[in-house]
């Protein structure tokens, strides 16, 4: 379990971080840019958060736990180094992706198809799920950027990129099960 006794500790205060195995980093690095970025989603979903309620509401917190799971699985690079771990790091798991599937699934058979593209708004809600789809997508971008680089578990991957069409079929679901979603018009200010 994490101990937080002191918030800060000046060990940062050269520009660098520790990573989950214990080595330091650039604050700037690819790496930390990537779990930083998740961390950016957690904080939009919590806004969404404050507008959501019932089954909406515990799949949000469901992500955000999950979310932390992927700063957790993305911070620890020695992936190669995982079964002589002496505690086995978090990793993002292929069921986390599957579970995210199978809510989309659900919500989808409920929503008339699309007939356009859509734009962010209708409901406050719909909104914050929007703007968590699109910071989902930074996130996934940068997270593919670091696997160019360095290794990293493809089920993170994965995860972000599943999250995003979560994201996306719920701010449609908050919409009035799409019914008041904000509709593109192709060139309507010509």
């Amino acid at each position: 379990m994490v101990v937080l006794n002191k918030i800060y500790t000046r060990s940062g205060d050269a520009g660098t971080t520790a990573l989950g195995d214990g080595s330091r980093v650039d604050k700037h690095s690819a790496r930390v840019a990537s779990y930083g970025t998740v961390d950016e989603v957690n904080a939009t979903v919590g806004m969404a958060r404050l507008h959501a309620t019932g089954e909406t509401d515990e799949a949000l917190a469901r992500i955000q736990n999950d979310l932390f799971d992927v700063g957790a699985d993305l911070c620890r690079p020695d992936m190669e180094k995982d079964a002589e771990a002496e505690y086995p790091p978090l990793r993002i798991t292929t069921g986390q992706v599957d579970r995210l599937e199978a809510e989309i699934d659900v919500m989808t058979k409920v929503l008339e198809p699309l007939r356009s593209f859509i734009l962010p708004g209708g409901s406050e809600l719909a909104a914050y799920l929007h703007l968590c789809r699109t910071v989902c997508r930074r996130a996934e971008r940068g997270a593919t950027e670091l696997a160019g680089i360095e290794p990293v578990n493809p089920a993170a991957i994965k995860y972000l990129n599943r999250l995003s069409d979560w994201f996306f079929v719920a701010g449609r679901m908050a919409n009035n099960g799409g019914k008041d979603d904000v509709l593109w018009v192709p060139g309507a200010n010509r």
